[in-house]
């Protein structure tokens, strides 16, 4: 039998918008949490790596949502990676509900990160774990591009500082957090529809202090945003498109 993690999740109000729904932020938590699970299991989770000094960096995000997910259900991801490509390593997420339902599906980059140089490695800088990971070829979702456009004309919604909350062991804001500095770019009545996909891609750190201003371009899919460093310096990227028809 091919290899997954199966991890089940009991989620908290806190994970939850102001119409019920499950935030991207706590979605892109959840994987997380699932793929150090993972990655603790094959043998190169984060502990193992920071005693050499190793780690791994979220490159891009793209989800796909079958339903809105809403306040009370229970979760569970199922997780895997798929065979790496030069300094690309990829994983998928399958999220079901209690009856087995698929809710939404995830797919992942990463780079694996001398954080002392900060260079990427090959996938071989892990040595026999690598050799005798059991990647898997299934995907849960096509990604049609992991390129997000840019919006060089894009108007600015607002500037924020990134702080200690934000930021994770990595001594850079959370991969998660940017969801939620994105959403913050509409307004309640704007986000009374619900999402079908969003993607986010990261290209730079942003560490405290930090001053981003966030840009946004609506298009006939949804809205491209971006977050920028305050001489223009490109941090992350995100768009969302929304389902269209009735609000459920």
């Amino acid at each position: 039998m091919s290899y997954a993690n199966v991890k089940k999740y009991e989620l908290r109000y806190s994970d939850f918008d102001f119409k019920d729904r499950l935030k991207p932020s706590a979605l892109l938590s959840l994987t997380q949490e699932s793929a150090g699970a993972s990655a603790d299991e094959l043998g190169f989770g984060y502990e193992v790596l920071k005693k050499r000094r190793y780690g791994f960096i979220t490159v891009a995000t793209y989800c796909e949502f079958r339903r809105p997910i809403r306040l009370g259900e229970v979760l569970t991801v199922e997780t895997w990676p798929l065979p790496p490509r030069h300094v690309i390593f990829e994983r998928d997420y399958r999220v079901t509900n209690a009856a087995g339902e698929e809710v939404a599906a995830v797919a992942s980059r990463w780079c694996l990160v001398d954080l002392e140089r900060f260079t990427m490695l090959l996938p071989e800088a892990l040595g026999e774990v690598h050799a005798r990971c059991p990647y898997r070829a299934e995907k849960t979702v096509e990604v049609e591009s992991w390129k997000i456009p840019r919006i060089p004309n894009g108007r600015e919604v607002y500037r924020r500082a990134v702080k200690n909350s934000d930021c994770d062991h990595y001594l850079h804001a959370n991969n998660a957090r940017y969801a939620d500095f994105f959403l913050d770019c509409f307004s309640m009545e704007e986000l009374n529809c619900d999402l079908a996909m969003f993607r986010i891609a990261y290209a730079r750190q942003a560490k405290e202090n930090a001053t981003l201003v966030f840009y946004r371009e609506d298009t006939e899919r949804g809205s491209v945003l971006e977050a920028r460093e305050e001489d223009g310096t490109l941090i992350s990227q995100f768009e969302v498109v929304f389902q269209r028809g009735e609000v459920r």
